[in-house]
């Protein structure tokens, strides 16, 4: 009898055991991404991301330290009890207007060895896995996160597409880092980062069959922006925080200080499929609601531009009357004048542009240097938005002018003096129904959902580095065709593009058909066209008429094809029409047979490629057959085709 209690108690203890394990696997709506846990002799708590059965992550570190407790050693207390969370939200200025998710979350209790408790947050959607690390207790004091120990382990046959950080204030008038580099391709794991500063997010990884973008989302003040440790032993990255300098008073911290409760930013894996990648919406899908209340004054559009090809020189009255011609002629939204407006222009003469803008449908954007001293930048206004005072006088001035919005450039970086500066601009330009654009800047992070007067954001080496240096040039076709797989799919990206005209003292790279391409390829809010008047004039009336209706709002998004730094084809949606656009980074025709299945494409639609050389075009109607579109790609080429 004894012995036979000892088996039925053997098995009770089996089954909870089994039961307790079942409980700790999280799961995707649709069962396929799953996370678990396991603690290792240490008591290290790590999690583990699946694809089906195959490991996209493997074991990777939970965990950080505060300056009161150290929450490097983690033991479960519960998972917590799954909740079902859907939501429908728009973003003027993303990839899609109106946005819906579905996804499941749980709140895993976890505890040191001291008995102190955190909460990790975890939420699981079909297209993947992003956790935040909560402190519920109140306090009254302050309590400083040192340091996460926050890892992402990937199997060694694992490759990376990775963005070097710079070290700070290493770069012209110590404006780093500034997110403005070339992406490395196909980097084996483990791989040690060129700069000490390590990798920024957006990162990605092929894995296997399955590819990993990992990003951070809902940054708020008093928390820091991180990035991806210099050294990866084994493949195994790290976040680090920011480095000393990225402040915008000397003495603020690098680290959040903040009484409780707390949340850090989300850590977000997007995962699957390449299509899986590009046309996620995670990042905005967990951040912050609109904390805007009316946004009838936020209006997504085109802008021409001067500086890029132009520079100082052309930031004058004169130049930039006809830039405003220009915009009307072309039925766009915008003229950005840019740097010493204040200055070559003045506030007199600059209300006279905004009432001849204004007479011809055009709204103007003002540039601004957000820096007070932590770079030497000379550009002007310049520190006009540093104190808030001071800021909302500047704001409430401009928007009496009319100004439409401003472009603020120079960010000191991404400690919590900086996100809180930055947060303070978002909202304090929705007061006065100003549009932002921000340069020299951090990476998206979800704000434009949060403040969606947020249009754009550069962080990416945009055209005007092309401008600067021929090697940067070369580069174009192969950083294009990368960003698309990676910095786009975070947030609006203001990269410039579009010149088919040539660049003072370089050679243009890309064909004209890469160039008009990059209208449908590269999204942001407001995208600002370096094309100039002359130019455009030159072009034939197909391509004009085309430039004109560009739309300014998506619908939807599909990857067609690509592969990253090789090649690219998206389609996008505005009202019934589809616009299909293609890249060719490589040195030879690319052959494609397109499924257009998806997109349930019932006509013909008109062609604008390449036409005899790089730098004419050519048009023709091509329809699908059986939902398949055949189409070649030059080298350094592209195409778009409207359905």
């Amino acid at each position: 009898m004894k012995k036979l209690l000892g088996v039925i108690t053997f098995v009770c203890l089996l089954a909870l055991a089994s039961c307790s394990q079942e409980e700790s696997r999280l799961s995707s709506p649709d069962g396929k991404i799953t996370v678990k846990f396991q603690s290792d002799s240490s008591n290290v708590l790590k999690y583990i991301v699946k694809k089906g059965n195959i490991p996209v992550l493997e074991p990777s570190v939970l965990g950080l330290v505060r300056s009161d407790a150290d929450f490097s050693k983690l033991e479960i207390v519960s998972v917590g009890t799954k909740r079902e969370v859907s939501e429908s939200y728009i973003t003027p200025a993303e990839k899609r207007l109106n946005n819906t998710f579905k996804a499941n979350e749980w709140n895993v209790k976890v505890k040191n060895p001291e008995g102190k408790e955190m909460t990790i947050t975890f939420h699981l959607a079909d297209n993947g896995v992003a956790f935040r690390y909560v402190f519920e207790e109140k306090t009254e004091d302050k309590r400083i996160i040192e340091k996460e120990v926050t890892s992402f382990k990937f199997p060694s046959s694992a490759k990376g597409w990775l963005h070097p950080h710079d070290d700070v204030k290493n770069c012209w008038a110590q404006t780093c880092p500034s997110y403005e580099d070339n992406y490395m391709v196909d980097v084996p794991v483990g791989t040690q980062a060129p700069k000490k500063a390590g990798w920024s997010f957006p990162a990605l990884y092929n894995v296997g069959d399955n590819w990993v973008l990992i990003a951070e989302a809902g940054l708020e003040p008093p928390y820091c922006g991180t990035r991806l440790a210099q050294d990866s032993p084994d493949g195994e990255y790290s976040i680090e925080f920011p480095q000393a300098g990225e402040t915008v008073k000397p003495t603020d911290p690098i680290t959040p200080i903040s009484e409780l409760p707390l949340r850090s930013p989300w850590r977000v894996m997007m995962l699957g499929e390449l299509n899986d990648i590009v046309e996620s919406s995670m990042v905005t899908d967990i951040s912050e609601p609109s904390r805007i209340e009316n946004i009838d004054f936020v209006k997504p559009g085109i802008a021409a531009w001067s500086w890029g090809i132009e520079k100082d020189n052309s930031v004058n009255y004169d130049r930039q009357k006809q830039y405003i011609d220009y915009a009307a002629e072309m039925t766009w939204e915008y003229v950005l004048i840019d740097v010493e407006w204040d200055q070559r222009i003045g506030y007199d003469r600059m209300q006279e542009l905004i009432d001849y803008a204004k007479s011809k449908n055009v709204g103007i954007i003002l540039w601004y240097n957000s820096s007070g001293d932590w770079n030497t930048t000379h550009y002007t206004p310049k520190s006009a938005l540093l104190e808030k005072d001071a800021r909302r006088k500047e704001f409430e001035r401009i928007s009496t002018m009319g100004v439409s919005g401003i472009k603020v450039d120079f960010w000191p970086g991404d400690a919590p003096s900086a996100i809180q500066y930055y947060y303070d601009m978002m909202q304090d330009a929705a007061d006065y129904k100003l549009l932002l654009n921000f340069h020299g800047t951090t990476v998206p992070r979800g704000w434009s959902r949060t403040y969606p007067n947020l249009m754009t954001l550069e962080s990416i080496k945009g055209f005007e580095f092309i401008t600067f240096a021929q090697e940067t040039a070369d580069l174009a076709p192969q950083h294009c065709a990368t960003a698309v797989f990676a910095r786009n799919v975070v947030g609006p990206m203001d990269f410039t593009p579009v010149c088919f005209g040539e660049i003072p003292g370089i050679q243009r790279r890309t064909s004209n058909g890469f160039e008009i391409a990059l209208t449908v390829l590269f999204q942001s809010g407001i995208q600002h066209y370096v094309e100039v008047p002359e130019s455009m004039a030159q072009q034939p009336d197909y391509v004009k008429d085309y430039m004109k209706h560009v739309p300014r709002v998506w619908n939807d998004i599909k990857l067609i094809d690509g592969f990253p730094a090789k090649y690219a084809v998206i389609a996008r949606k505005a009202g019934d029409k589809w616009y299909v656009a293609g890249i060719n980074a490589e040195a030879e025709v690319k052959s494609l047979e397109l499924d257009l299945l998806k997109l349930n494409i019932q006509k013909s639609g008109m062609m604008i490629t390449d036409g005899d050389t790089n730098r004419t075009f050519s048009q023709k109607e091509v329809s699908p057959e059986n939902g398949k579109l055949k189409v070649d790609i030059q080298p350094n080429g592209g195409f778009v085709v409207v359905f």
